[in-house]
């Protein structure tokens, strides 16, 4: 940024004036005209720009997508356990063979898919030797009864499973996690939430780099290991329908054993998936992939798009999304982008799924000659008035408990993950830690370009107090989209002096007025405007975690482009920093970050990727990071708020907040922590900086981190870290 042009003569000259005036903009910016709620434009604006992001990656994806990448976003990383044989389910009063016809017999089922994790459902094996092997997956709110016309609740057109059997083919139908809210929540520490089960598992798996979408097509593809074992040379399909049609078509794209897929009331252009519900949030998909993409991956085999009436789905719980059925228009302009390959579309967007034709067109492309298709009565369950409840609630405890071991192993994977860095000297550490910042950077809290528009910055006074006037100032990032916060400047400031200025960052849902304002009654306690009272220039941004869901979708739209809020938040912090350097009274080396609370997030994340910081504080917020959004043991976890942003995807094996701290580092950091705060228990804080600690005493800095313990709740305490302020960025306290 330029350097502005005004002296402080200049500025010294007309700081009466302006006190006056109160309207007069700080020297070397225009007036701030702007007027209303700032802090709801700003989030508006952001928005705007999210939503070109998405209409340009749509635009820019690789021709080439990448089947890793895409295995990793979807968290189906695990290696499957090996099989030879399906498992039959009964008991001496269950029986398992369920039904049988002169074409096939049904059977309750279990195949072992990860450890500890199997997957639950029907085997409908037909009398001579299978014409085809084919996974038909339901929608999620489908039973595998349903599917199989074993139990009401699935039109009998509908009903491709049985159908297929009944042509000849070997089906396997798993059992997909439902939306009820049944057990969603831990009723051994009094908690329940209106989260689905879907969103349920979804939230703690995706802090761990997995996902239940992953986790349910390794159900998928344990099932096709199966068949690809099997002597028979018969070829493998898959067929889903709404949630199984998604799952569908990403096995095929994951999985080349896989011959063909049909899907079937999913498949259309994915650019509104932040208006779906959250548990189809994937990490990277419309950056690379969307649907045209992944039918990319599954040419030259051929994909069958059935554009049938897809499930509808209202909001459920506190989280937006919902689902519709996918327009026809949009799933056939998508099926357009992927023309390359030997698709064919059937149907009009109005009818049940497995169209007739559909089902023909699959056993075509397998290479089967569909036997006679029986008729008559819709078969009945041996086992008389079955309850799919205790199966679905098996299946759920199962991806359950294997995402909280995996929180419980993943310290030891980040320990692995971080042990190349090099603390024998600052210099050998500076370079060690750059890959480190790269990933996080990158791959953890993701990229939006750089601002693309001059600051052009702006500013009205808004306090003039004793010792300090204060200023709203905005600054263009892209545009349509800025930055806003409250600069407070000392009135006793000498010709050619530059001071340190400290970043004093609001939590979730607050202002720059509520830290700036020295007759606010709140738990920052006037910090802004005590520490301008000291002599320091302070700047009171503010962060778009303001507005409730207005903020909490850019989350929503950012994470299908691989990034996420805090690289909107970066992005604008890149430009504040800059301007606040560029101030003829700022000492560009001493600007610091001080946060509470959500604040208190954005100190450990925002100094890590914007150097400009030259110390960060973190108040009210530090603590077993990962623990606390992934465990279900704990009343303080994120799994039981609505607060659905949270979840960072696989943060959990790549970096806690005392990795978080390794990226500030050697910089000063500081903890301030009231031991009857809400967020964690002292224990959990304690342990976590012991790690920080311990970084520091390696680099023979001991002096440059401290935690201070205080008796009280959530908020600024101002004592310690005061202290800490004025030493490490070199200016004297006053005296008392």
């Amino acid at each position: 940024m330029t350097r502005l042009s005004f002296t402080l003569g200049v500025l010294l000259a007309v700081s009466g004036e302006l006190a006056m005036s109160g309207q007069q903009p700080l020297p070397g910016t225009k007036p701030l005209e702007m007027q209303g709620d700032l802090a709801g434009q700003m989030v508006a604006g952001l928005r705007e720009f999210m939503l070109k992001q998405i209409e340009a990656a749509a635009r820019s994806r690789p021709a080439a997508p990448s089947r890793e990448r895409f295995k990793t976003y979807i968290g189906a990383v695990d290696p499957r356990v090996p099989f030879d044989g399906i498992e039959f389910v009964g008991t001496t009063l269950t029986p398992v063979k369920l039904h049988e016809t002169p074409q096939y017999a049904a059977y309750a089922v279990r195949w072992p898919v990860l450890e500890g994790i199997d997957a639950e459902g029907l085997m409908l094996q037909p009398k001579g030797d299978p014409i085809a092997k084919v996974v038909a997956i339901p929608d999620a709110d489908w039973s595998p009864e349903m599917l199989a016309g074993l139990a009401d609740g699935v039109p009998r057109d509908a009903q491709f499973a049985r159908r297929l059997a009944e042509y000849g083919c070997l089906v396997l139908i798993p059992t997909i996690i439902d939306r009820k809210t049944t057990w969603s929540g831990n009723p051994r520490i009094g908690r329940k939430t209106d989260q689905s089960h879907r969103e349920w598992v979804y939230r703690q798996a995706y802090e761990m780099g997995r996902h239940i979408i992953g986790y349910e097509v390794q159900k998928v593809l344990a099932a096709v290991d199966w068949f690809a074992r099997a002597g028979n040379r018969a070829r493998i399909g898959v067929i889903g329908y709404g949630e199984g049609g998604l799952l569908a078509l990403y096995a095929a794209a994951l999985d080349e054993r896989i011959d063909a897929a049909v899907v079937s009331g999913y498949f259309q252009a994915r650019e509104r998936v932040w208006q779906e519900p959250i548990y189809r949030n994937v990490w990277g998909l419309l950056h690379e992939f969307g649907d045209a993409g992944l039918a990319a991956l599954i040419a030259p085999r051929p994909l069958i798009v059935e554009a049938s009436r897809g499930p509808a789905v209202g909001k459920q719980g506190s989280t937006p999304g919902e689902l519709v059925s996918p327009p026809f228009e949009s799933t056939k302009a998508e099926l357009e982008k992927a023309r390359a390959m030997n698709s064919r579309l059937r149907g009009s967007g109005d009818g049940p799924p497995g169209r007739e034709d559909s089902l023909n067109a699959l056993l075509d492309v397998l290479g089967a000659a569909p036997g006679v298709r029986a008729g008559g009565q819709p078969p009945a369950d041996l086992r008389g008035g079955f309850d799919p409840a205790p199966r679905m609630k098996r299946q759920l405890e199962q991806l359950v408990a294997f995402t909280q071991r995996l929180m419980l192993l993943s310290e030891y994977r980040r320990e692995a993950l971080w042990s190349k860095v090099n603390h024998s000297s600052i210099e050998a550490y500076a370079k060690s830690i750059e890959p480190y910042r790269e990933m996080f950077r990158k791959e953890l809290i993701g990229e939006v370009p750089p601002a693309s528009v001059p600051a052009n910055p702006r500013s009205r006074v808004v306090y003039d107090e004793p010792r300090w006037t204060g200023y709203e100032v905005a600054l263009d990032v892209w545009p349509g989209a800025f930055a806003y916060g409250i600069l407070l400047l000392p009135k006793d400031l000498k010709q050619g002096e530059r001071r340190p200025v400290v970043v004093c960052q609001h939590g979730l849902e607050g202002r720059p007025q509520d830290v700036a304002d020295p007759k606010a009654q709140n738990c920052y306690h006037q910090y802004a405007a005590r520490l301008a009272d000291r002599g320091f220039v302070v700047f009171a941004p503010q962060n778009p975690y303001i507005g409730g869901d207005a903020f909490r979708v850019l989350q929503r739209m950012a994470n299908p482009l691989k990034c996420s809020l805090f690289s909107l938040i970066i992005r604008q912090h890149e430009v504040i920093t800059d301007w606040l350097a560029s101030l003829p009274f700022v000492d560009s080396q001493r600007i610091g970050f001080y946060g509470l609370s959500y604040g208190g997030k954005s100190a450990m994340r925002i100094p890590a990727l914007v150097p400009r910081y030259c110390l960060s504080i973190c108040s009210a917020d530090f603590n077993e990071w990962v623990k606390k959004n992934v465990t279900i043991e704990a009343g303080y976890s994120y799994m039981f708020t609505g607060e659905y942003e949270m979840f960072e995807f696989d943060l959990g094996h790549k970096a806690n907040y005392a990795e978080m701290a390794a990226l500030i580092a050697p910089r000063p950091f500081m903890v301030e922590r009231g031991h009857r705060d809400g967020v964690a228990p002292d224990e959990w804080v304690a342990y976590e900086y012991a790690k920080v600690r311990r970084r520091y005493a390696d680099l023979k800095l001991p002096g440059r981190t401290e935690i201070e313990f205080f008796d009280g709740p959530h908020e600024i305490h101002a004592v310690g870290t005061f202290r800490f302020l004025h030493r490490h960025l070199r200016w004297p306290e006053p005296r008392e």
